[in-house]
């Protein structure tokens, strides 16, 4: 992508890397946003993708939200726009996405990481949404968060302002994996490297499918996850790949297709 001031962007034999890298605290300001914009309509692009993985620089925080001058009568519009335009990318990414919180994730900062697939983080970050405390709220978790969590809990961070601990956030399903600090970085490329072994035609059906059932009903999400299945998928190559390397007791040769 074009030089960028504020974002590192790789992508590497399947892993697009996107670092917010404003430190100490990766606050997100109108501009910052923008280029994460550009970062993730490129990884959506990238067929040679297999999984996202969204962070911070240092340790302090992943990001501790956006910037509070960007909520200036004059500005507020436009970075409302900005924002809400990182989600709507994030949906049009076809692959997996990971948010690994490498320290505090507050604001703006907890809305990325739960707007991907999946949240890691390391054993000292904290996340939440202190807007309440401000006068204000936050639109984007005030729709996400109670899809992901039991709705009282996230009624009471929204509502109440409060952190949790990457613990915390562990025990009520917020994130799905607590590293050790000194293992973080180590222990996040464990994590991504699961998807990298996979078929990228397998993960970017399936999440196709995961997607295309959430908010029907049971019976209504089956019938296109099924058809998916058998319209989409079995169509591969992988999928004839996958299924013959196991009967034949090898390890598959994904062509990605």
């Amino acid at each position: 992508m074009n030089p960028t001031k504020f974002i590192t962007y790789s992508s590497d034999n399947g892993l697009v890397a996107i670092t917010i890298n404003r430190p100490p605290y990766n606050v997100l300001d109108i501009a910052t946003m923008e280029e994460i914009n550009a970062a993730l309509h490129l990884a959506a692009a990238d067929t040679t993708a297999r999984v996202v993985l969204i962070t911070g620089s240092g340790e302090k925080a992943f990001s501790a939200g956006v910037e509070v001058a960007d909520h200036t009568p004059e500005k507020v519009d436009r970075m409302i726009e900005v924002f809400g335009d990182i989600f709507r990318g994030l949906e049009k990414v076809p692959v997996p996405t990971v948010a690994a919180l490498n320290g505090v994730a507050l604001g703006g900062g907890c809305e990325l990481a739960i707007g991907c697939d999946m949240v890691i983080a390391a054993a000292h970050a904290k996340i939440g949404q202190p807007e309440i405390k401000l006068g204000v709220f936050p639109p984007v978790a005030a729709v996400l968060m109670p899809r992901l969590i039991a709705p009282g809990k996230a009624r009471e961070l929204i509502l109440g302002g409060e952190s949790l601990t990457a613990e915390e956030a562990l025990q009520c399903g917020l994130i799905v994996r607590v590293i050790p600090k000194e293992e973080f970085a180590a222990g996040t490329q464990a994590y991504v490297a699961r998807f990298l072994g996979l078929s990228r035609a397998a993960l970017v059906l399936t999440k196709k499918a995961m997607r295309a059932a959430q908010g029907r009903s049971f019976v209504d999400g089956l019938a296109r996850a099924d058809e998916i299945y058998l319209k989409e998928l079995m169509a591969t190559a992988d999928a004839r790949e996958g299924l013959a390397a196991y009967m034949d007791k090898r390890k598959p040769v994904w062509q990605n297709k």
